[in-house]
C-alpha cells in the first residue's frame, strides 16, 4: 500500500527556482489547476506572464483530488437557490457545464493524453429522499435530462438516485503537466520552489517579495489553496476546511461512472484504468477539521469500509464556503483570486 495519491505516479518535471529580480505584467501565485489554467488562457494575450509555486506544479491539493468533471455536485443547486435565489443557482449550473466543455475542448485541441473518459454521474441517498427529490425537481426545471435509478452501475443498491450521461473523469496531473509544457513553449515563465512571502503596492505596481528576490507585476492572481495574503480573519470567518480520506484499489472492471451521496458520511466513487489495471477510487469520512481531528481513526475507518487492501491511500483538504459559492474574481484593482471551491475544484 502506497501512502500517496494515485495521480502522483507520473514522473515529475521540475522548473527552476527564481534566482533574480524580475518584472512582469501578470504574476500567478500557485501551480495547481487554477494557476496553470490561468497561465494557459493568457498565452495569446500579449502579456508577459510569470507563475510561481512554493513547491512543485501539480503537487498540492489538485494532485489529491478524485479527478471528476461533473455538474452533479450533491444537492448544490437546492442550496444555492436557498442562499442566492434560483437565477444564481442556474448561473452556477451553466458555469459548471461550460467548465467541463472548456476542459474537454482543451484536451482535444492540444491532443492531451490524460485518461479522459465520458461517464455517467450519479447522486444518491439512502435516507434523505426529500432533499434528493428537491434537487431532481430543480434540475428538471433547468431542463437537465436526468434519469432515476435505484441501482448504481456496479450493482450497489440505493434507496434512490438520479444521473446524467454527459460528465467526465480524468487524470488531472497528466492534464496539468501537459498544460505546463504548453505554457513553457509559449513563453510563460514558471518557477518552482519559490514562495511569495509579502506583497505591497507602489504606484499601481505590486511588489512581491520571495525569500531572496522581488517580482514586480501589474496584475497578481492568487491561485493558492489557502490565500494567506488576504485581510486577517477574512477566510476563517467565511469558510471552514474539510478533510476527506481516499483510497484506490484494484477491481476487475471499470464501470465508467462516478457517484456521490447527499448523506453523512460522504461517499464518493469513480473508476480509473491505467496500464491495463482497473481501480475504484473511493472517498469517505469528510469532516470539518475544527470539529473532528482524529485523523488516524478516520484512516482506519476508510480501510475498514472495503474488504480489499488499497493500492493507494491519501487525504485531501478543501475550503468550504458558508454560502456554497466559490471565491472567484477581483479583490481590488488588478488583484484577483480563485479559491473556496467546496470540493469541486476541477470545474470551478
Amino acid at each position: 500500500m502506497k501512502n500517496k495519491s494515485i495521480w502522483k505516479e507520473k514522473q515529475k518535471q521540475i522548473c527552476p527556482k527564481l534566482e533574480n529580480d524580475i518584472t512582469t505584467d501578470v504574476l500567478i501565485i500557485g501551480g495547481g489547476i487554477t494557476g496553470i489554467s490561468t497561465a494557459y488562457h493568457l498565452i495569446n494575450s500579449n502579456l508577459k506572464v510569470v507563475l510561481v509555486e512554493k513547491n512543485e506544479v501539480a503537487n498540492g491539493v489538485t494532485s489529491r483530488t478524485t479527478g471528476k468533471l461533473t455538474y452533479l455536485q450533491e444537492n448544490i443547486y437546492s442550496k444555492l437557490k436557498t442562499y442566492h435565489g434560483i437565477d444564481k443557482s442556474k448561473l452556477y449550473l451553466d458555469s459548471q457545464i461550460e467548465a467541463i466543455n472548456m476542459v474537454k475542448d482543451i484536451i482535444e485541441k492540444e491532443n492531451i493524453e490524460c485518461n479522459l473518459e465520458k461517464v455517467k454521474s450519479f447522486v444518491f441517498t439512502n435516507d434523505k429522499i426529500k432533499k434528493l427529490d428537491d434537487e431532481i425537481k430543480l434540475l428538471k426545471q433547468f431542463n437537465i435530462p436526468i434519469k432515476i435509478s435505484q441501482t448504481l452501475p456496479n450493482n450497489v443498491s440505493v434507496n434512490k438516485s438520479f444521473y446524467v450521461n454527459d460528465t467526465y473523469v480524468f487524470n488531472v496531473v497528466k492534464y496539468l503537466y501537459s498544460l505546463k509544457n504548453i505554457c513553457l513553449k509559449n513563453n510563460v515563465s514558471i518557477y518552482e520552489n519559490t514562495k511569495v512571502n509579502l506583497i505591497t503596492k507602489e504606484n499601481d505596481i505590486f511588489i512581491c517579495k520571495t525569500e531572496n528576490n522581488i517580482i514586480k507585476a501589474k496584475y497578481v492572481v492568487f491561485a493558492t489553496h489557502y490565500p494567506y495574503f488576504l485581510k486577517p480573519f477574512f477566510l476563517p470567518l467565511k469558510t471552514y476546511i474539510e478533510k476527506s480520506y481516499i483510497e484506490a484499489f484494484k477491481v476487475e472492471k471499470n464501470y465508467k461512472f462516478s457517484s456521490i451521496n447527499i448523506s453523512n458520511p460522504t461517499i464518493s466513487t469513480r473508476y480509473y484504468t491505467n496500464n491495463e489495471s482497473n481501480y475504484q477510487i473511493f472517498l469517505t469520512n469528510s469532516h470539518n477539521t475544527c470539529i473532528k481531528d482524529n485523523y488516524e481513526q478516520n484512516f482506519k475507518g476508510l480501510l475498514k469500509s472495503k474488504d480489499k487492501t488499497p493500492e493507494y491511500i491519501w487525504s485531501n483538504k478543501d475550503i468550504i464556503t458558508n454560502d456554497s459559492l466559490p471565491f472567484i474574481g477581483s479583490i481590488s484593482d488588478n488583484l484577483l483570486i480563485g479559491t473556496g471551491y467546496n470540493t469541486w475544484g476541477m470545474n470551478n
